[in-house]
């Protein structure tokens, strides 16, 4: 199976000894941070409600994106993003072997490159996927990126002899995957916290989870979709009540 993630906005741009790959929609990239060059401070002040330090240091990112960057400017996926969800993911602890089966089975969406493998080399950026960049294809990223994304699922699910898609991303960023063109099944585990017997999503854990979900995968190598319910990282344990065919729920003692 594949899994997707959301990318974060707060990076970790440590020194990584990690041989990169290329991002497959590289000049895609290049095509949206020189569109974003051209934006004012209260341009990006307004697309990502920025303050006004923010705003700066995103524009002098977008000024100093490279369309031939050099492995020093660039971090590997999934040891540059340091949100939530890679504090579950915990990438930088994965072996050698883990790491490969990654490299083939986990996705980063992105609202700059599109789709990233694990090891693909970044440049530092900020961009959402929910931002309204104004493109000639369109109003916004979704339109920028149509259904590129979900090809590029398709092949890779392809590649890998697999027809099943674990979506531990955000809605924003699955929102950018077109569903009539993605060709695969479609699983996404929720992540609940059971306070006084009435269970709630709270963004904070279910981040951290669906990375610590991805991490499970990844460690396991899983390719049966039912093996998802054994999932109990975090002290989580399957909820057949709540549960749906297509989107296993997880639950909780609140704050546990």
């Amino acid at each position: 199976m594949l899994v997707v993630v959301s990318p974060a906005k707060r990076l970790d741009w440590a020194e990584r000894d990690v041989a990169m790959t290329e991002p497959r929609f590289a000049d895609e990239a290049v095509r949206l941070a020189k569109t974003a060059r051209n934006l004012t401070l209260g341009d990006l002040k307004g697309l990502m409600g920025l303050s006004d330090d923010l705003a700066k240091l995103n524009r002098d990112r977008f000024r100093d994106f490279s369309a031939e960057p050099g492995d020093a400017v660039l971090r590997p996926a999934a040891l540059g993003f340091a949100g939530d969800t890679y504090q579950g993911l915990e990438a930088a602890s994965l072996d050698a072997d883990e790491m490969a089966w990654a490299q083939d089975h986990l996705r980063i969406l992105s609202g700059l490159y599109g789709v990233l493998r694990p090891l693909d080399g970044i440049q530092q950026y900020r961009l959402e996927m929910g931002s309204k960049l104004k493109t000639r294809r369109g109003k916004d990223l979704y339109a920028w990126w149509g259904d590129s994304i979900a090809k590029a699922l398709n092949a890779d699910a392809e590649a890998r002899g697999t027809e099943v898609l674990v979506n531990c991303a955000s809605q924003e960023y699955f929102g950018a995957v077109d569903r009539k063109a993605l060709k695969l099944r479609v699983i996404t585990p929720q992540f609940m916290e059971d306070k006084d017997g009435a269970p709630k999503i709270v963004s904070f854990y279910a981040k951290k989870a669906r990375g610590a979900m991805a991490r499970y995968i990844v460690q396991r190598r899983l390719t049966d979709p039912d093996a998802l319910r054994d999932f109990d990282s975090g002290g989580y344990a399957f909820n057949e009540a709540l549960s749906k065919p297509d989107q296993p729920v997880f639950t909780r003692p609140y704050g546990a």
